[in-house]
C-alpha cells in the first residue's frame, strides 16, 4: 500500500481515537486535572490539530482506482439525495439539542420530542454521516473511503458512547429522553421537517456551485450541466 495512504489512515485513526479517549475514559481525569474550561480548550485543540493533520494527509494521499463507477447516474443521484437529507437533518439540529456541548439537561426528562428530534436524537451526527456516505458513493477512492468512513465511525459510534455516558451521569433526565427518541432515524417522520427540505435543497444547490468553482470538481446537477 502507498505510504501516503498509510499516513492518511494513521492521521484519521489519531483523530477518531483521540475523540473517543477524551470523551470516554480520559474525560473525568482530564477535567479533574485541568478544570472544565481548560479541558474543553484542550479537547478543541487536539481535535483541530488531528483533523488538520488528517486534511493535509488526505490532500497528499495518492489517487487510487475507484472501487466502482461513482459517476454512474444512479450513484450520483443517490449521493445528491443523501447530501440533501444530511442538510435537512443538520440545519435544525442546532436548536435545543441536548447533545451539544454545554447544553443544560435540567427538565429534559419531561420534554416531548418535536421536529427533527422525532426522527433521531442525534440529527447532527447522522447528518454528517450521511454527507460522508454520499461522498463515498460518488468518489469511491481508497483515500475517500478512509477519510469519510472514519467520520462516519466517529459520528455514529461516538453518538452511541455519548448516550451511554449521559445516561450514566444523569439517569433521571436522559432515560426518559432516550426512551422517547430513537438512535436510528425513523424515516416515517421525515415529513415533520416541512420547510426545512426547501432550505436544504437551496443550500445544497449553492454548495454544488461553490464545489465546482472552488475545487473544480462537479457536484450535483453540474455533472450533466457542465
Amino acid at each position: 500500500m502507498d505510504n501516503t495512504i498509510i499516513h492518511l489512515a494513521i492521521a484519521m485513526a489519531s483523530f477518531v481515537i483521540s475523540h473517543f479517549l477524551m470523551s470516554g475514559p480520559l474525560r473525568r481525569p482530564l477535567i479533574s486535572a485541568l478544570g472544565a474550561q481548560a479541558f474543553l480548550l484542550c479537547y478543541s485543540l487536539v481535535s483541530l490539530g488531528t483533523f488538520a493533520w488528517a486534511a493535509i494527509a488526505y490532500d497528499r494521499a495518492a489517487v487510487t482506482v475507484p472501487l466502482w463507477n461513482g459517476m454512474h447516474p444512479l450513484a450520483w443521484i443517490a449521493g445528491s439525495i443523501l447530501t440533501i437529507v444530511a442538510l435537512a437533518l443538520i440545519l435544525p439540529s442546532f436548536v435545543r439539542n441536548p447533545a451539544l456541548p454545554g447544553a443544560k439537561a435540567a427538565g429534559l426528562g419531561t420534554v416531548v420530542p418535536t421536529g427533527v428530534f422525532t426522527i433521531t436524537r442525534h440529527p447532527m451526527m447522522w447528518g454528517f454521516s450521511l454527507w460522508a456516505l454520499g461522498h463515498i458513493i460518488v468518489a469511491p477512492e481508497l483515500r475517500v473511503v478512509i477519510f469519510m468512513g472514519s467520520l462516519i465511525l466517529l459520528g455514529l459510534l461516538g453518538s452511541h458512547f455519548q448516550d451511554q455516558r449521559k445516561l450514566a451521569e444523569n439517569t433521571r433526565e436522559f432515560e426518559p429522553w432516550q426512551r422517547r427518541t430513537s438512535f436510528w432515524p425513523d424515516v416515517r417522520q421525515f415529513t415533520r421537517l416541512k420547510a426545512t427540505w426547501l432550505v436544504a435543497a437551496v443550500l445544497w444547490f449553492i454548495a454544488t456551485v461553490v464545489h465546482r468553482e472552488a475545487f473544480g470538481i462537479p457536484a450535483g446537477p453540474w455533472l450533466w450541466l457542465g
